[in-house]
C-alpha cells in the first residue's frame, strides 16, 4: 500500500537561503509516516500504552531539489521491508508538479523496555506489510 500526505511549506520551515532547511525534511517524513499509520488503522497510542515504541534506527536520505515558502508538497509513504523487529518505509517528498525534493529509506525498530522487541500480533495490520509479502494475506485473515 502506498499513501500520500499533502502539506504546505510554512515560513518557519525555511532557512536564510529561502528554501526548506534540510533538517525540516525529517519532520516532513515523520509527518508522512504518522499519517500513513493513521490510514492503515495502526493503533500507535495503544502500542505505546502497552510499553512498545517505534524508534527510527537509520535514514538514507537524498536531497534532490529545493522547496520554498507556500509550495504544495506531497509525502509518499510505502512499506518496502518488514522483519520480525524492524521495517523500512520508502518515502518521497515531491512538489505538485512532480519534482522530487527528497527521497529516503527510513528504517524503524520496535523497542520495549529499552530492548528490541517483536510487535505483538494485534498491532500487525495489513498496511505494515510490503505489497507482495505473503505474510500480508495471513494478517488480513
Amino acid at each position: 500500500m502506498k499513501y500520500t500526505a499533502p502539506l504546505v511549506v510554512r515560513t518557519y520551515e525555511c532557512d536564510a537561503y529561502g528554501h526548506v532547511n534540510n533538517a525540516v525534511y525529517l519532520n516532513f517524513l515523520e509527518y508522512g509516516r504518522m499519517e500513513y499509520l493513521h490510514q492503515i488503522d495502526f493503533d500507535y497510542k495503544n502500542l505505546v500504552a502497552d510499553g512498545y515504541y517505534l524508534y527510527i534506527t537509520h535514514i538514507d536520505i537524498y536531497y534532490k531539489a529545493s522547496a520554498f515558502l507556500d509550495d504544495e508538497l506531497f509525502v509518499d509513504v510505502e512499506p518496502v521491508k518488514l522483519g520480525v523487529i524492524q521495517g523500512t518505509f520508502h518515502q518521497v517528498v515531491r512538489k505538485k508538479d512532480g519534482t522530487v525534493c527528497v527521497e529516503a529509506d527510513v528504517t524503524w525498530a520496535s523497542v520495549k523496555d529499552g530492548k528490541p522487541a517483536k510487535i505483538p500480533e494485534k498491532y500487525m495490520v495489513e498496511g505494515l506489510y510490503p505489497d507482495g509479502d505473503a505474510r500480508k494475506q495471513k494478517a488480513a485473515h
